[in-house]
């Protein structure tokens, strides 16, 4: 759980200025992981009180170009945010509730950035979302 120095660590060494929404928007996401923007909105505020929308749409553009967050999108869904971007891992989605959970690449380090045909492009990220139901949703779905 990263202190509120670390995160102003994090946020020099991203060149970016320490401002109490930066810290707030990246604590929010650190503890709600895949969250919307409504509910980071909805957490700076309960942290900060009076902040607008667009200041944490500003913050959280700003620390996607940063590097420190990473915003993700799933077929169907709102963008959403986490804070786990120093590796290349994928995403559990259900089909029924939408809770989205982590998921590490599924051999290796990661050779799903191995393309069988890049195209010349360089490439450093892949996005794989594997689709189903969470066990609650399996389990309330399931035949008496």
């Amino acid at each position: 759980m990263p202190t509120t120095a670390e995160f102003e660590n994090m946020l020099r060494d991203a060149a970016l200025r320490v401002t109490a929404p930066r810290l707030a928007v990246l604590n929010a996401v650190h503890h709600n992981p895949h969250s919307d923007t409504d509910t980071i909105i909805g957490q700076v505020r309960t942290t900060l009180g009076a902040v607008s929308q667009q200041a944490v749409y500003d913050v959280l553009r700003a620390l996607t170009v940063a590097g420190l967050l990473r915003r993700i999108q799933p077929t169907g869904s709102v963008a959403r945010y986490e804070t786990r971007v120093a590796d290349n891992h994928h995403h559990l989605v259900c089909r029924s509730c939408g809770a989205i959970t982590d998921v590490d690449c599924a051999t290796g380090a990661a050779p799903c950035l191995t393309a069988p045909g890049d195209h010349g492009f360089t490439i450093d990220e892949a996005e794989v979302i594997y689709w189903g139901l969470c066990p609650t949703c399996s389990t309330s779905s399931s035949p008496q």
